[in-house]
């Protein structure tokens, strides 16, 4: 059921009963809560207790914000949304996107959440190689003048990565602030945490490897690390069973009662 999440301007989608939401569900960079339904919604076999998927502002039935947005100010607008909705203390599951507002959310407000469920969250960055020179030279001509909008784009369109080449205008704006994020000093905010924290990783996760998952362990060591053999970055589908496994696990650890 498609609900409106007051003054925060989000909407998202509500699985199982009534009442404030026990898990709250981030969908990742071009998806929406619809990925949730699979593991939380009718015939999931999901019998514990409310459920709001959340649509991230610019996804699903989402309006795109006014300005581009970092994963901190995300995680501020998600913040007013469980406040609206009454949301007391639920686990919040983050899949890739979803998972860099999540830890966002944990270490800024870490009273509003009873645990965390993260799925191939890219919260770790390796050095790559650079943009081809030709591309490099051509945004340098660009900021110069000497290069029109339209062949910069065409160029764009050739080298940059899916996403960026799909987003537009300020969705593109909010792309490039979240690829160049750092979390170091977020995650050790989250290893202070009080409550659960699972890692749920496909194996064949090409968008945040396994190793992120393991660097993530290496700052977060309460961190429960739990590989799925065969699946790759589309968790929420590819094993859409595996996140309510973690969230029961949180929940059998940490009621959210106590």
């Amino acid at each position: 059921m498609l609900v409106a999440l007051g003054s925060s301007g989000l909407f998202g989608q509500a699985f199982g009963s009534a009442g404030p939401p026990v898990v709250v569900a981030l969908h990742g960079w071009g998806r929406s809560a619809e990925d949730f339904a699979a593991g939380f919604g009718p015939g999931s076999g999901w019998q514990g207790g409310p459920v709001l998927a959340v649509d991230l502002p610019g996804f699903g039935s989402s309006p795109a914000p006014a300005a581009p947005l970092g994963s901190a100010e995300m995680a501020a607008v998600v913040a007013e949304a469980l406040r609206t909705v009454g949301a007391e203390r639920p686990v919040v599951v983050g899949h890739s996107l979803g998972g860099r507002v999540a830890v966002r959310l944990a270490a800024a407000s870490p009273e509003l959440l009873g645990g965390l469920v993260l799925c191939g969250a890219p919260l770790v960055r390796r050095p790559g190689p650079p943009p081809p020179l030709g591309y490099r030279l051509a945004r340098v001509l660009r900021r110069l003048g000497l290069l029109g909008e339209a062949r910069l784009e065409a160029l764009r369109q050739r080298y940059g990565s899916e996403d960026y080449r799909r987003a537009q205008g300020v969705m593109r704006a909010s792309l490039v602030r979240l690829v160049n994020e750092d979390y170091r000093e977020t995650l050790e905010a989250v290893a202070k945490v009080p409550w659960p924290i699972e890692l749920v990783w496909g194996e064949r996760d090409a968008a945040a490897p396994l190793w992120v998952a393991e660097e993530i362990r290496a700052v977060v060591p309460q961190a429960r690390l739990t590989v799925l053999p065969g699946v790759g970055h589309l968790v929420p589908l590819e094993c859409p069973e595996a996140l309510p496994a973690a969230v029961a696990r949180v929940l059998a650890t940490h009621p959210r009662s106590s």
